[in-house]
C-alpha cells in the first residue's frame, strides 16, 4: 500500500485520472462504449509514451490532450461505420414497426425554455465570473467547474487552504449579487 510520502508512479497517477476521462469522454460521445475505448486508447498511447510528456504542464492535462485527439478519431470511425439499409424495390410502404435492431427510439429533447433559461443563467454567471478579481475568478473556476481537490487548487494559485476557502466565499457571495436580482431559483446552484 502506498503511503502519502511516496510519489506515485506514473501508471498510478493516469490510473487515478481515468475516472475524470471517462466522464470527460462520456459528456463528448453520448455513448458509454464509445468512450470506453476512447479512454481506453488514451491510456495506452500515454503509457506507451511517457517521455513525450514533457512536464511541463500537469499530467491531467496533458492527458485529457490526447483524450480530445481520442474522441474525434471515435467520432471519425463511428460515421464511417454507419450501417445503411437497403430496401427492396417491391416494399411501397414502410410501417412504424420496421426499426432496426441495435436502434434505440430518439432521447426526449426535454423542455427547451428550462434549457433557454439555464443557458441564459450560465453566460449571466460568466459575466460576473469576469468582474471577479482574477485570482478568486481562478479559484471558483479550478474548485467548483474544474473539481480540482483543495490541495492542488492552493498548489496552483500559490495559497493556503485558509486563504482559498476565503477566496471561494468572497466569489460564492459576488456572484450570488451578481446573478440574484434576475434569476432568484439559479442562485441556488452557487450556494
Amino acid at each position: 500500500m502506498q503511503t502519502p510520502q511516496q510519489p506515485a508512479t506514473f501508471a498510478q497517477e493516469l490510473a487515478a485520472l481515468r475516472p475524470m476521462l471517462v466522464n470527460l469522454a462520456r459528456r463528448a460521445l453520448r455513448n458509454d462504449a464509445w468512450a470506453e475505448d476512447a479512454v481506453s486508447e488514451t491510456l495506452v498511447a500515454a503509457l506507451e509514451r511517457p517521455d513525450s510528456f514533457a512536464g511541463r504542464a500537469k499530467a491531467r492535462t496533458w492527458v485529457v490532450g490526447i483524450l480530445k485527439h481520442k474522441l474525434v478519431d471515435q467520432v471519425r470511425r463511428h460515421t464511417r461505420e454507419c450501417p445503411i439499409e437497403r430496401f427492396d424495390d417491391e416494399e411501397t410502404e414502410i410501417d412504424g414497426s420496421h426499426v432496426p435492431a441495435g436502434h434505440d427510439e430518439p432521447a426526449p429533447w426535454g423542455d427547451p425554455l428550462s434549457t433557454l433559461a439555464r443557458r441564459q443563467f450560465l453566460n449571466q454567471v460568466n459575466s460576473a465570473l469576469a468582474t471577479l478579481p482574477p485570482k478568486q475568478g481562478r479559484a471558483f473556476v479550478l474548485c467548483e467547474w474544474m473539481e480540482h481537490e483543495t490541495h492542488e487548487a492552493c498548489r496552483e494559485l500559490g495559497v493556503t487552504p485558509n486563504h482559498l476557502g476565503v477566496m471561494l466565499h468572497r466569489a460564492r457571495q459576488r456572484l450570488r449579487a451578481a446573478v440574484a436580482p434576475q434569476w432568484a431559483g439559479g442562485a441556488a446552484l452557487l450556494a
